[in-house]
């Protein structure tokens, strides 16, 4: 087999037996961006993309949730000889003068194990790259990884690999729900809510002009990680006097009236809730959910706890300017306060006759397009 570059994508561990999801989405992602491969096929656990722009097609897919990692890869024969002569190579190619460097090769091979792979080409690679005075690391301790996985048939030697998201495929689960972003906890919570596996839909509310561009500036990180060529979002203005804390809880409570309509209008059963026990006072997270639960639809808080692999992947797609925010809500001394029925339906009514439905494709231009739609 004449060796090639290719793109290989190791599944989360919750995506392990969703390979079938994630290659939908992997393909419906490339068609969606325009982008071209030529086969995408099945090799033991990974899928592995055979294309002539394996740089592009990474940077496409690797919005997606349910990856663990991506890499670019050399494709061969699973030879012993071979493989560690690749592993030199390519090795001598990537290691700079007086890097520390570790061989660590995964996968199966039914004639020999992938700790002697490694053993041998750390030691092919000591004596190939002396003059430069680079030395074995540790799994702990690197300045460069040469990573090698191993199937029944072919080794994949990679030269560049990329950290992928976790999570379930994207609307693995084949269900709609219901989501709202209005600040950067409720964007963490929508962006927990995609990689639980649901296909969303997204409102955005807001009270100020101000709100209303921050609130799009950090859904212009979100909207990439849905697989859809066309993003339909939903705008409400809620007005509402600024009282400090106490305003908050009436925005919010406001916010759960106007997904609960929403929600019933278009049939949707399941509601996403911007609301967390740890942040939240638990007699409105009770109240919010009896609420949701009362309207026949059924409530969900993807963000009971807040997860370090969530956090990764939100910095990962450029929110960790945002995540300052969450840690001052997490500060905030929420009181209990009685909030009027009548006073959240007539909110909540107003603010639906401010509704607005625009169709978002999604690209490099999301903020510019999605407030210029708002202003005609």
């Amino acid at each position: 087999m004449k060796d090639r570059q290719v793109v290989v994508v190791f599944p989360s561990q919750l995506s392990v037996n969703k390979t079938k999801s994630l290659l939908s989405n992997l393909k419906k992602i490339i068609k969606i961006r325009n982008q071209k491969f030529k086969t995408i096929l099945e090799d033991g656990p990974v899928i592995v993309i055979h294309t002539d722009e394996p740089i592009v097609i990474l940077s496409t897919i690797n919005s997606l949730f349910g990856i663990e990692k991506i890499a670019i890869a050399k494709k061969i024969d699973n030879n012993f000889k071979l493989v560690v002569s690749t592993i030199t190579k390519i090795g001598s190619n990537l290691i700079l003068r007086g890097e520390k460097f570790y061989v660590q090769v995964e996968g199966h091979s039914s004639t020999y194990l992938p700790k002697d792979i490694q053993l041998a080409a750390t030691t092919s690679l000591i004596e190939k790259i002396s003059h430069l005075k680079a030395k074995p690391g540790t799994k702990e301790n690197f300045d460069k990884l040469l990573y090698t996985f191993l199937t029944k048939s072919n080794a994949y030697i990679s030269i560049f690999m990329d950290k992928g998201y976790g999570g379930n495929p994207y609307n693995f689960h084949q269900k709609k729900i219901i989501c709202s972003v209005y600040d950067e906890f409720s964007a963490i919570c929508c962006l927990q809510t995609i990689k639980m596996g649901f296909d969303v839909k997204i409102l955005v509310c807001y009270h100020n002009e101000d709100q209303l561009l921050r609130t799009v500036k950090i859904l212009n990180h979100i909207l990439p990680t849905i697989v859809r060529k066309q993003v339909q979002l939903e705008f409400f203005k809620l007005t509402i006097k600024d009282e400090g804390v106490g305003s908050h809880i009436v925005f919010v409570n406001v916010i759960t009236a106007i997904l609960s309509s929403i929600a019933r209008s278009n049939k949707i059963k399941r509601v996403s809730l911007a609301i967390s026990p740890l942040i939240y006072p638990l007699w409105f997270v009770e109240d919010s959910l009896s609420n949701i639960s009362q309207k026949g639809l059924i409530p969900w808080l993807p963000l009971p706890m807040m997860d370090k692999d969530l956090i990764d992947a939100a910095k990962e797609i450029g929110l960790k300017k945002f995540l300052p925010k969450i840690k001052e809500i997490y500060k905030t001394n929420f009181k209990k306060k009685r909030i009027s029925r009548n006073q959240t339906l007539s909110l909540c009514q107003a603010a639906i006759k401010t509704r607005k439905k625009i169709m978002v494709t999604v690209g490099t231009k999301n903020i510019h397009d999605i407030l210029d739609s708002l202003n005609h």
